[in-house]
């Protein structure tokens, strides 16, 4: 796992969120990483949605992608599970 810490919030990145990244275009890696970095100021951000039948997992959008995490609030952890277009993340 990838880990970030900025602000005294960890970001842990899965392996499969890693790959997901991975396979993404240059631009959009860019933008996906930067919203996850700026997660650290601000776990729930305007426009974040809370993932119904689970308890601590949200998503934001960056523009047709979603990424999905979870947040810790005990440990000041957020662990980015899934990254991918908005038609198959949530499979």
């Amino acid at each position: 796992m990838n880990e970030s810490v900025t602000a005294g919030v960890k970001i842990e990145i899965s392996a499969t969120a890693e790959k997901q990244l991975a396979a993404l275009e240059r631009d959009a890696q860019v933008r996906v990483v930067n919203a996850i970095r700026k997660l650290s100021e601000n776990p729930r951000p305007r426009g974040c949605r809370k993932l119904r039948d689970y308890s601590d997992v949200y998503r934001i959008r960056v523009g047709v992608f979603r990424v999905l995490y979870c947040l810790e609030q005990l440990r000041l952890l957020i662990l980015v599970l899934k990254i991918g277009h908005r038609r198959d993340v949530y499979r």
